[in-house]
């Protein structure tokens, strides 16, 4: 059997999406999360605090077809009101969880031919937003590690990582809360309207797939245009 992808974050917004386009294309998934709503399909699913007690690795298989790291965080606040330890929490979620998982399933990706892992960014990293310093800061440091990871595991497992903009899952449910607000979202970006959880998933399901196999150590920005127009 093909060697299962891991997406840890998989019940909800765009680590669901990627779920279950994989489980369309036949691909068997594992799902990691705190919550039990696994998607239709799932080989398997995992309850557990990926970020804080890390994966149960007695339950994930020898090898592993790739790893997509979607648990994040958009707490933004002015410079005045963010603390030391609303910095430190970005940083969990964000940076220390995703090191922790690549940590936990290198070797069971080496294994598997062309394996892929795709993290996730913001477009706020490249592009200097008011009050965003916190997730800014921790989103910076997935890049980074994205990058140095692409070099070490390099030539047997690709890293990639995707930076989108405002997307419409429940972690932005509250900078979409009216019409108001979603208009004035959408039009901020070149192509006039919010990012949906699948226009992301499509992106990490082909940079998981072999499709991608000649692609490592990239940044992509999905996000209508906003970092570069």
């Amino acid at each position: 059997m093909e060697a299962p992808i891991l997406v840890v974050g998989g019940t909800r917004g765009i680590g669901r999406r990627i779920a279950e386009r994989l489980i369309e294309r036949g691909t068997p998934v594992i799902t990691a999360a705190r919550g039990t709503d696994a998607p239709t399909g799932v080989h398997e699913h995992l309850v557990c605090d990926a970020v804080g007690e890390g994966l149960p690795l007695h339950r994930l298989p020898e090898a592993l077809g790739g790893l997509a790291y979607c648990p994040g965080s958009i707490d933004l606040k002015p410079l005045r009101a963010l603390t030391p330890d609303d910095l430190r929490a970005a940083f969990e979620v964000n940076a220390v969880g995703a090191f922790r998982a690549v940590q936990a399933c290198a070797d069971r990706l080496k294994r598997s031919p062309g394996a892929g892992i795709v993290l996730f960014s913001t477009v706020a990293v490249g592009r200097g937003m008011p009050f965003h310093a916190g997730v800014a800061a921790a989103k910076g440091a997935v890049e980074g590690l994205a990058r140095a990871l692409a070099a070490e595991l390099a030539p047997a497992v690709r890293v990639n990582c995707i930076a989108p903009s405002l997307t419409r899952t429940d972690l932005a449910a509250r900078l979409l809360g009216s019409p108001e607000r979603e208009q004035a979202g959408a039009g901020r970006h070149p192509l006039k309207r919010i990012g949906e959880a699948d226009d992301s998933a499509a992106l990490a399901v082909h940079l998981l797939g072999p499709d991608a196999g000649w692609i490592t150590g990239q940044v992509i920005g999905v996000d209508g245009g906003l970092s570069a127009i």
